[in-house]
C-alpha cells in the first residue's frame, strides 16, 4: 500500500501520531508520507486517513 498527504495538510499532527512509521512532518511542517505502508502498519494508517481532519490522506493498495 501506498499514501499520500495532498494539498491542504494544516499541520494538526494527527496521522504522525496514529502512524509515525508512515507519516512524518517535512521542512515546511506538513505531514508528509515518506514509506510504503508495511502490512503490519495497514491498521494505523488507515486510522491516520480515517482520523484527518481535513480529509487529505489518500491510502492506495
Amino acid at each position: 500500500m501506498t499514501a499520500k498527504v495532498n494539498d491542504g495538510c494544516i499541520s494538526c499532527g494527527a496521522c504522525v501520531a496514529a502512524c509515525p512509521e508512515v507519516f512524518r512532518f517535512n521542512d515546511d511542517g506538513l505531514a508528509e508520507a515518506y514509506a510504503a505502508v508495511a502490512p503490519e502498519y495497514e491498521k494505523p494508517a488507515l486510522e491516520a486517513r480515517d482520523g484527518c481532519p481535513v480529509a487529505v490522506i489518500d491510502i492506495e493498495e
